[in-house]
């Protein structure tokens, strides 16, 4: 393989420094982020025959066009400026954890003096204390449904002075201890919150030994209804305890990994062991691991997770070696205060069993993850070939376009285009359009106005883009399989009026959906089609356009919120600042212009009795 002459003084000037590099293709996308003890000697290596022989490396190089490097000090600054460099750009030759984004945590607010619970996707240096990540957002609303029967914790938005007349109704029913009427006191909410932190790091002993404490002495001083509602705490305790397994005498805290692989496939499996019992687990799956081994898929498992973990145990117990190992237990005591990380693969004991236990729930999940993958596939391809038979299509319509409109009484009207392929959604094609030539209310005209501009910018590119190459973008660059406007026949005729102006009507499927009986419309036939009920067609045509509803009213929303900041009059489309001032000197206020005859604001110069018509209505 030859390359060109820029990547070629790339590599005869690179630094024999440790630091990072970036490897882009020619539309300047990073392909690959990598670190290096010396930057000349391993990015020259990717370019040596022998590395070329591995197929992965040999579509990388192949698309590299330029090559990037950042010089830092020492090699555990290249670790940690490589694992923020693949969180940011996701490049797709790094092997990086999937949807890593939408992990969520459980804060707790211990900066505030009267903290609450919350769940969050993100963790800051707020104060606040955290645990996570987990998988499941609705699991963890699980555990704090469960948590808050034991723990009572705030979850109003009350300023806590002590002093309120009455409680909530959660005071009632037990899951407040009403801080706001001066029932708890600072130090007991917060030694509850405490209580709580130390459950979710599996530490229950000496949250058990002090509730019971409390107990006798309430006994003894014959407060019996406080000693039998800590007796009630501590019962509960017991039956979550009693699910967390004992598993080693050991009170070391570890974390177990293990990992299981199939068709280019890997699932990671975490077991979190505190104080000797097994308290939770968590599955992860990674992306861009088909040609990479099992070591390297690890490794940057073992990074990428501990990066943005909570919690960093004392023992990470992993299934075999890695190349890294020195270099990660380096970073790991970094990130850890008091007791040092110790990363170690076990050969026999107990240890070793946790660590099969481990990859044994991994194979399961990545098969049962499998299983509902292929059944969301087979739904998927059911639904679009329903479809493809309902509306006489050619092919399946693997790419779906959905319109909709969104506005309020004609102001900040907003046009919204979600994309669906192969059955699901593809958010980064939607796309929005604030609605600019039409006044006053008419969604007929909007959905016009929409889709001339999308199909102008479908023309456009074809026209000029590819013969300047351009860089398309590939929400307007190419055609639906199927496009679906929300409304009847109506919206319908306007859709087929714009692809006839383009000469695509016999090229673009189009049909209008219309609310209540759930029909479709579509050219030529003067009778509605009528989608099986419970049909998996059905389902996914109602879903894209309730997804199209969903973008079209959120965006309308925050156009809405932008605009109540400025003048009403400003919002209204035709109305500038030249006019505006004419509206203003002439009735003297917005309420004065409500009050006028749509005939007597059409005397100002520039306004029509239509754009008067709208002022009136668009100011209602």
């Amino acid at each position: 393989m030859e390359w060109n002459d820029h990547i070629q003084g790339i590599l005869d000037t690179l630094p024999d420094k440790p630091g990072c590099y970036l490897m882009k293709d020619d539309k300047d996308r990073i392909l690959y982020v990598g670190k290096a003890i010396n930057l000349r000697n391993r990015v020259r290596s990717y370019f040596h025959s022998t590395a070329l022989e591995d197929p992965k490396t040999h579509k990388l190089v192949r698309d590299i066009a330029d090559i990037e490097w950042i010089v830092v000090g020492s090699e555990l600054e290249a670790l940690i400026l490589e694992m923020n460099l693949i969180k940011r750009h996701k490049p797709r030759y790094n092997v990086r954890l999937k949807d890593d984004k939408r992990y969520p945590y459980i804060k707790v607010h211990w900066q505030d003096p009267f903290p609450k619970v919350t769940v969050t996707r993100q963790m800051k240096s707020d104060g606040a204390r955290y645990f996570g990540p987990y998988t499941s957002v609705w699991a963890v609303h699980q555990t704090l449904d469960l948590l808050r029967k034991i723990f009572p914790y705030l979850t109003c938005n009350r300023d806590i002075t002590g002093e309120d007349s009455r409680a909530c109704l959660y005071f009632d029913i037990k899951l407040c201890t009403a801080p706001c009427i001066g029932a708890i006191n600072q130090a007991d909410y917060r030694q509850i919150l405490d209580d709580l932190c130390q459950f979710l790091e599996g530490r229950t002993e000496p949250v058990v030994k002090r509730l019971n404490h409390e107990m006798e002495k309430a006994a003894e001083d014959l407060q019996y209804e406080k000693a039998a509602t800590i007796r009630d705490q501590l019962l509960a305790i017991d039956k979550v305890v009693e699910r967390q397994k004992v598993v080693s005498s050991d009170q070391t805290d570890s974390d177990v990994i293990a990992m299981a692989r199939a068709d280019g496939e890997a699932c990671v499996q975490v077991f979190f062991i505190r104080s000797g019992k097994l308290i939770g687990r968590e599955y992860f799956v990674l992306e861009g691991t088909e040609e990479e081994n099992d070591e390297e898929v690890l490794s940057e498992f073992v990074k990428q997770f501990y990066a943005q973990a909570a919690f960093v145990p004392q023992k990470v117990l992993l299934p075999n070696e890695l190349a890294e190992t020195k270099i990660i237990n380096q970073w790991l005591n970094s990130r850890k205060t008091g007791d040092k990380v110790e990363i170690t693969v076990p050969h026999q004991d107990l240890n070793k069993e946790l660590v099969d236990m481990a990859a044994e729930n991994a194979v399961e999940t990545l098969q049962s993850l499998k299983t509902r993958w292929d059944s969301d596939k087979n739904r998927q391809t059911g639904a679009l070939s329903e479809l493809q038979e309902a509306l006489d299509l050619p092919e399946p319509p693997n790419r779906i376009e959905c319109y909709d409109i969104s506005t309020t009484q004609g102001v900040a009207s907003v046009g919204s285009m979600v994309v669906f392929e192969q059955g699901t959604p593809n958010k980064k094609l939607y796309r929005r359009f604030n609605i600019k030539s039409v006044l006053g209310q008419d969604d007929f005209a909007s959905m016009e106005e929409v889709l001339y501009r999308r199909f102008r910018r479908w023309k456009a590119y074809h026209d000029e883009g590819e013969k300047v190459g351009k860089k398309p973008d590939l929400a307007f660059s190419v055609l639906p399989d199927l496009l679906l406007v929300d409304g009847g026949k109506g919206q319908l005729s306007r859709a087929v009026k714009v692809l006839e102006a383009y000469n695509l009507s016999g090229r673009v499927p189009v049909a209008g959906l219309a609310k209540g009986e759930e029909e479709l419309f579509v050219t030529g036939q003067r009778e509605s089609i009528y989608l099986e009920r419970h049909s998996q067609g059905l389902y996914l045509v109602q879903r894209i356009r309730d997804e199209a509803h969903r973008f079209a009213i959120t965006a309308h929303r925050k156009r809405r919120s932008k605009q109540g900041l400025a003048s009403r009059l400003d919002v209204i489309p035709g109305i500038g600042p030249a006019r505006r001032k004419a509206l203003l000197q002439t009735f003297g206020s917005i309420d004065g212009i409500k009050k006028a005859q749509p005939e007597k604001i059409a005397e100002i110069k520039g306004i029509t009795l239509e754009m008067a018509q709208s002022i009136k209505v668009q100011l209602e």
